[in-house]
């Protein structure tokens, strides 16, 4: 039987790469009011300001390499692939370290590596200029200054209708590193659930989204996340 395997993944995979978090004590929203550097009216408002936060962020991406479940989960989709299963990966990061480990995740909330212009919608991923003192113009078009191509909040996610596809035919959902508290991506755990997947959870605690029908697995990502998914490909194995 062929299957079809959904991931999410938040924050938390990332975490254990030593990506700061918006949320927890230190992390990214410490200082900042999220109204003020994540939002278009901020933009607006001080483009400076919110050109500094992101050109910080863009900057410490090359200070962080892929982490063991990275580095897992590619392993898995490659395993699975190979054994006629499909396999999607969705991920809430807008870190590059799915793909430096050799994924194509749906980045739904967009890309700290990719600046894109407003005026003509030219996209450039780029991260050998991270100034964040100075702006970058559009390479194509000359507007004055690009912006990072991440979703604010009040902005829509990206892929939202292949997102909904593969929740269409998932025979099994994991999420990983995720809070449940960011909306959609909250509601596609429950959403796969009701089509009768297997729904796997691993995070530090437990998220707001989780149910007694999950196999919920306790831990930092870079530790649980390899074991959860020998515990899956057996699964998958015995089901063929």
């Amino acid at each position: 039987m062929s299957c079809h395997i959904v991931f999410l993944t938040g924050a938390g995979i990332s975490a254990d790469s030593g990506v700061r978090t918006f949320r927890d004590a230190g992390g990214l929203w410490e200082g900042h009011r999220p109204e003020d550097v994540a939002t278009p009216e901020a933009w607006a408002r001080d483009p400076a300001m919110v050109w500094r936060f992101y050109q910080t962020r863009r900057a410490q991406l090359g200070t962080v390499e892929p982490n063991a479940a990275h580095i897992a989960v590619a392993e898995f989709e490659r395993l699975v692939t190979a054994a006629g299963h499909r396999a999607t990966l969705v991920t809430q990061n807008v870190d590059d370290l799915h793909a430096r480990s050799g994924s194509a995740p749906l980045h739904m909330h967009g890309e700290l590596a990719v600046l894109r212009c407003e005026r003509c919608g030219e996209k450039q991923r780029d991260l050998s200029n991270v100034a964040a003192d100075t702006f970058l113009p559009c390479p194509a078009c000359g507007f004055e200054r690009l912006r990072p191509d991440v979703v604010w909040f009040g902005e829509v996610p990206y892929h939202l209708e292949e997102i909904e596809a593969a929740l269409r035919t998932v025979t099994h959902f994991l999420a990983i590193g995720t809070s449940g508290h960011v909306w959609p991506a909250a509601g596609m755990l429950q959403a796969a659930r009701g089509l009768g997947a297997r729904t796997f959870v691993q995070s530090l605690e437990a998220p707001a989204n989780l149910d007694t029908e999950d196999r919920f697995v306790v831990g930092r990502a870079a530790t649980a996340v390899p074991p959860l998914l020998d515990e899956v490909a057996a699964e998958l194995t015995a089901a063929s």
